[in-house]
C-alpha cells in the first residue's frame, strides 16, 4: 500500500469498485469482497477495531449489568442503581488506565514489569494470611480496603502478560530459546508460584486463564511439541487430583449438558441458565423484561450475565457479543503477526488469550458446555477488579498496536487531518506568516 493509497483510501475503493462492475452480481460480491480485505489490510484497522469492540462491550455490559442487577440490588435493600452505579464507576476509572496504557511507549511497559510483578506476588501472599483475605462464595480472594475490595488475581493476569513477553524477548535476542532450560526457566517457575498463591484461595478459573496464557506464550516462541504433550498431560493430572479432592467441583463438572434439575437440587444455576436462553429465542423478552434474574438465576448480572443476555435481548444480542470478542480477537492476533519487535508479539498474544480464553470460559459456562468456572466475562460482566484489569490489558493491547510504523504514519495522518483541526484553523485568527515592515525615521518633534 503506497503512502498515497493510504492518504486516499476511497480512491482505491473507486478503482476497485470500478474494475467489478461490469461483471454483474459475481463481480460486485468480488468487488464488496476487495473492499473488505482492503479495510482489513490496512495498518490502523486493528487500532480501529480494538478500540471500537471495547467500547461497545463496556457500554452493551453497563446495560445489562442495570437490568440484571436490579432485583438483587432491591432485595439487598438498595437503590436499583446500586450495583450499575458501582460498575460505572469501575469503568471510569478503567478506561483511566486505559489511556495510560495506551499512551505511553512500548518502553515504558517493559521498565514496569518488574514492579507489577512483585507488587501482584505481594498482594496474593496478603491474600492467603488469615485475617487479611477476605472469603467470598467460597474462595478468599479478595482484600478489603473499607470502602472497596480488591481482587489480586485479576492483575496476576497482567503480570503474566508483561513479564512473560519481556523474559523471553530478552532471551531470544540473547539466542538462548533453542535451550530447554532457558525455555522453560524462569518462566514455568514464576507462572507456578502465581498459580499456587492463587489456589490457596481456591481460584481454579483464573489459575485455568493463566496456564492457557503460558501454553500460548511457549507456543509463540516455538517449543517443541513433546513439550506441550508432557506439559499437557502435567496439567490433566493435576487439574483431575483437585477436582477429586474438593466436592463442589466435582458437582460442577457433573452439570455438562444438564436438561432436568436433580432431585437434591443440584445444578440449579446452570439448568436456568439454559432456561434463560430458551426463553430469549431468537429477540428475547426485552431489555428489563427477563424474569430469571427475579431469583431464579443466581449471578446473574456477574458470572451469568450472558445467560441473562440471552434471556432479554434474544439470539440477536448473544450472537452480537460472540461478534464482538471474535473482532477483538482478531484485532490482538493481527497485532502480534504483524510486528517484529518479540516483545511486542509475544505481549500482544498472551493478552489475547487472557480476553479470550476466559471468555470461552465464561459463554461456555452460562451455554452448559463447560464446568462452571466463576469467571466473569470481560468487560461485560459485574466486577470493579475484573473491569480495571481488562480495561488494562486492554491499554495495553492498544500500545502494542500504536507501535508499528504503518500505525503510527496513519495516526499521525488522522491527527493533521482531523475535522476538529479544520475547523479550529477556521475559526482561529492566523499566524503572521510575513514579517511587519519595518518602522519608518521618527518624526522630529517640534
Amino acid at each position: 500500500m503506497t503512502k498515497q493509497d493510504a492518504a486516499e483510501p476511497w480512491r482505491v475503493i473507486s478503482a476497485t469498485t470500478t474494475k467489478y462492475k461490469s461483471a454483474g452480481p459475481l463481480g460486485r460480491l468480488r468487488a464488496f469482497r476487495a473492499r473488505v480485505r482492503y479495510w482489513l489490510d490496512r495498518p490502523l484497522t486493528p487500532y480501529l477495531l480494538v478500540v471500537g469492540t471495547t467500547l461497545l462491550l463496556v457500554v452493551l455490559g453497563l446495560m445489562m449489568v442495570f437490568s440484571a442487577s436490579q432485583i438483587l440490588a432491591l432485595n439487598q435493600h438498595h437503590t436499583a442503581q446500586y450495583y450499575f452505579l458501582k460498575q460505572l464507576i469501575a469503568a471510569i476509572l478503567g478506561l483511566v488506565l486505559l489511556i495510560g496504557f495506551a499512551s505511553v511507549p512500548v518502553a515504558v511497559l517493559r521498565v514496569i514489569v518488574y514492579p507489577v510483578m512483585f507488587g501482584v506476588i505481594g498482594a496474593l501472599a496478603l491474600v492467603a494470611v488469615p485475617g487479611i483475605g477476605v472469603r467470598i462464595n467460597g474462595n478468599q480472594n479478595w482484600l478489603d480496603f473499607g470502602f472497596f475490595q480488591f481482587q489480586p488475581s485479576e492483575f496476576a493476569k497482567l503480570a503474566l502478560v508483561l513479564w512473560g513477553a519481556d523474559l523471553l524477548a530478552r532471551k531470544q535476542k540473547a539466542g538462548t530459546l533453542t535451550s530447554w532450560k532457558h525455555l522453560l526457566v524462569p518462566l514455568v517457575p514464576g507462572a507456578l508460584l502465581l498459580l499456587a498463591l492463587i489456589m490457596i484461595g481456591g481460584d481454579m478459573g483464573t489459575s485455568m486463564i493463566l496456564v492457557a496464557m503460558v501454553f500460548a506464550l511457549l507456543w509463540m516462541v516455538g517449543a517443541p511439541l513433546r513439550l506441550f504433550v508432557a506439559t499437557l498431560g502435567v496439567a490433566v493430572v493435576v487439574c483431575t487430583a483437585l477436582v477429586i479432592t474438593v466436592p463442589h467441583r466435582a458437582e460442577r463438572l457433573g452439570c455438562i449438558g444438564v436438561t432436568k434439575l436433580d432431585p437434591e437440587g443440584a445444578c440449579f444455576q446452570a439448568l436456568h441458565g439454559v432456561y434463560s436462553f430458551a426463553l430469549g429465542g431468537g429477540f428475547g423478552t426485552g431489555l428489563g423484561a427477563g424474569v430469571e434474574k427475579w431469583g431464579q438465576l443466581p449471578e446473574a448480572h456477574t458470572d451469568f450475565i450472558f445467560a441473562a443476555t440471552g434471556e432479554e435481548l434474544g439470539l440477536v444480542g448473544t450472537l452480537s457479543v460472540i461478534g464482538l470478542f471474535a473482532a477483538l480477537g482478531y484485532a490482538g492476533i493481527r497485532v502480534a503477526i504483524g510486528t517484529k519487535d518479540p516483545f511486542v508479539r509475544y505481549a500482544a498474544g498472551a493478552a489475547t488469550t487472557w480476553i479470550m480464553a476466559q471468555a470461552m470460559i465464561n459463554l461456555g459456562s452460562a451455554l452448559g458446555l463447560l464446568p462452571i468456572a466463576g469467571v466473569p466475562l470481560p468487560l461485560f460482566s459485574y466486577g470493579g477488579s475484573a473491569m480495571l484489569s481488562a480495561m488494562s490489558a486492554i491499554g495495553v493491547l492498544l500500545c502494542l498496536a500504536r507501535s508499528s510504523s504503518g500505525a503510527k504514519a496513519a495516526l499521525a495522518a488522522r491527527s493533521k487531518n482531523s475535522r476538529i483541526r479544520k475547523r479550529l484553523a477556521r475559526v482561529l485568527p492566523r499566524r503572521r506568516t510575513t514579517a511587519r515592515p519595518a518602522p519608518g525615521p521618527a518624526r522630529r518633534e517640534r
